[in-house]
């Protein structure tokens, strides 16, 4: 279920990662905080939601997939 964005008070989003890959979404009306980068993508909440669902497909952190050998 997600959210409705009609009370939103932030039109745009930005993709983020930090250095572990792991996705989130930030307005980009705010400052973004240490450790996390935009990935390039911008646009609603839910265009970000379907972005990250596509292009985040193992949910594992970075230094956990590179213990299991991956």
């Amino acid at each position: 279920m997600t959210a409705s964005t009609d009370d939103d008070p932030f039109d745009r989003y930005a993709v983020v990662v930090n250095d572990e890959e792991q996705y989130s979404l930030w307005p980009t009306t705010k400052h973004l905080p240490a450790g996390w980068t935009p990935t390039g993508f911008e646009g609603s909440r839910q265009e970000c939601v379907d972005h990250i669902d596509v292009v985040w497909t193992d949910m594992r952190p970075r230094g956990v997939r590179e213990r299991a050998g991956e």
